[in-house]
């Protein structure tokens, strides 16, 4: 239980705390206030050999296959959806055998979180019968309910070593507050071992207790204010999806390994030891402009997917 009272530090700082072979849960989901600004600063750190461990992601999971850091994958669903398609270093990853595919189900996920938040070994569920993922996982057992009589499937508890979160507000105590689905960030953070947390704002104790608080402090190692952190996808209210840099990315990575670490990872991740410098590489203030206008009108948001 973390009870400091001043949670504040670097994002470097705050990326020092995931460690080589750990099981990371990553937040946010698909193209929605993943933890990009960490992930970046991960890859700067080569922290890798990780096995990775969420719902339905895209960019952020795709982002730290293409950059070596993935051994294991237990998603869900990794992909862009019908905008762009498939997730190329994803798929690349996985076919070649660098990554290791250990895929289930959002709600397979759901119950292996909530057995490590009760503290029991396993959870039964349904949600994977009749799919083939079972012979992806040689732990999932079966059992006869000895209520129904019906067959059920046992998956175990998953305990990440630490969760990677980015959320609209923080107070420097380590208080969360989400705006919008948390997906599977409550979860998370409540299951592992260790929450990271990038923040748009650090406010008030005050001011953030008025908004609510969605993750309480005492499971939240370590927080970082870091506007954008969330870029190229949306942190609503603050700013819309960057379809136009993730259009970008999806270029580089259909190139193939080589292409991609010349044309993203360096000029977005190596070049880029700050935030800042970040920002100023996508577009700055003009880009932030356009990403800020999204609820000025229906004109302007649409603008952002044309």
């Amino acid at each position: 239980m973390y009870t400091y009272e001043n949670k504040e530090c670097s994002l470097r700082e705050l990326v020092s705390h995931v460690k080589r072979d750990d099981c990371v849960a990553v937040g946010g989901g698909l193209s929605w206030r993943e933890p990009m600004a960490a992930l970046r600063e991960l890859i700067r750190q080569d922290t890798g050999n990780l096995t990775v461990a969420g719902s339905a992601h895209g960019i952020d999971i795709d982002l730290l296959c293409g950059a070596g850091l993935v051994a294991v994958s237990g998603e869900s669903y990794v992909g862009f959806e019908q905008d762009f398609g498939m997730a190329p270093n994803y798929r690349r990853a996985c076919e070649s055998g660098q990554v290791r595919v250990a895929d289930s189900c959002c709600y397979t996920l759901v119950q292996q979180l909530r057995a490590a938040i009760a503290g029991i070994p396993f959870m039964p569920i349904r949600s994977v019968q009749g799919s083939s993922f079972m012979n992806l996982h040689p732990e999932y057992k079966t059992m006869t309910c000895p209520y129904t009589g019906d067959e059920l499937v046992l998956v175990p508890a998953l305990q990440p070593d630490i969760a990677i979160l980015h959320a609209q507000y923080a107070d420097k105590h380590g208080n969360l507050h989400i705006e919008g689905p948390p997906v599977a960030d409550i979860l998370s953070a409540k299951a592992a071992k260790k929450v990271i947390a990038t923040v748009e704002k650090i406010i008030s104790r005050e001011e953030l207790a008025t908004k609510g608080v969605t993750i309480p402090y005492f499971y939240v190692t370590a927080i970082s204010e870091t506007a954008y952190g969330a870029h190229p996808t949306s942190c609503y209210p603050f700013y819309g999806y960057d379809r136009e840099h993730t259009a970008l990315y999806y270029d580089a990575a259909q190139e193939g390994h080589a292409s991609f670490a010349e044309r993203y990872l360096k000029p977005y991740v190596f070049d880029n030891v700050s935030n800042q410098d970040y920002i100023a590489a996508i577009g700055g203030d003009k880009k932030l402009e356009k990403l800020r206008a999204w609820n000025t009108g229906a004109q302007q948001w649409m603008a952002l997917y044309a």
